[in-house]
C-alpha cells in the first residue's frame, strides 16, 4: 500500500499577487489544492509546503526573476487561502527543487512516505524540478492535473508530459486520490 505525502510548491504571496504575481492561471489552482489538502489531512496524509524563500542580495535566482519571496517578508508566506494548518510542515527552499539542500527527503523518510503528490505553481519549472529530485531519490510521483499550472498552456502541458514520460509520474485528478 502506498504511503503518501502532499507537497504544495510555491503557493506564496509573491507568486500569486506579489512581485511575480499577476498570472490569472495561478488563481485556478488554489481551490483544487485546498480541496486536496483537506482530503489529505482527513485521511492522515501529511501536507508539506515547499516555499521559495530567498536571501536578499546573494540569491542567483534574482538575476533571472528579480527579487521575490525574500525570507521574513509577506511575499514568502503561504497565501491566506492555503494557510498551513496545525501538523502541516513548512520547508523553505532556495532553488527550483523542494529537495535541493532542504530537509525534505529526511522528513519524507521519517514519515515512511514512498509516494509524493506534487502540486503548486510552475508545472514546467519548480514542480518539474521537484519531480526530478523525487524520482532520483526513489519516490513515486503523482500530479493531480488541476492542482498545478504555469504561465502558458504549452508550458503546463509540456511540464506534465515531461513528468509523466521522463519520471514515470502518474497524472490524475484529485478525485482519484486516497
Amino acid at each position: 500500500m502506498k504511503k503518501y505525502a502532499v507537497i504544495v510548491v510555491d503557493m506564496v504571496n509573491d507568486f500569486v499577487t506579489g512581485a511575480l504575481g499577476g498570472s490569472p492561471r495561478i488563481k485556478s489552482i488554489i481551490e483544487p489544492i485546498r480541496d486536496l489538502c483537506e482530503k489529505a489531512r482527513a485521511n492522515g496524509i501529511p501536507v508539506i509546503y515547499a516555499n521559495d524563500c530567498h536571501t536578499p542580495e546573494v540569491d542567483k535566482e534574482f538575476k533571472v526573476w528579480g527579487p521575490h519571496a525574500v525570507v521574513g517578508t509577506w511575499g514568502a508566506e503561504v497565501i491566506d487561502e492555503l494557510k498551513p494548518q496545525e501538523g502541516d510542515i513548512i520547508v523553505p527552499k532556495k532553488t527550483y527543487s523542494a529537495f535541493y539542500e532542504t530537509p525534505l527527503e529526511l522528513i519524507l523518510r521519517e514519515l515512511g512516505v514512498d509516494t509524493v503528490v506534487i502540486t503548486g505553481w510552475q508545472a514546467d519549472c519548480c514542480c518539474r524540478h521537484t519531480s526530478a529530485d523525487a524520482f532520483f531519490r526513489g519516490f513515486n510521483i503523482v500530479v493531480p492535473k488541476e492542482t498545478t499550472d504555469t504561465l502558458t498552456e504549452e508550458g503546463y502541458c509540456g511540464g506534465l508530459e515531461y513528468i509523466k514520460n521522463i519520471y514515470g509520474g502518474t497524472i490524475c485528478s484529485v478525485k482519484d486520490l486516497f
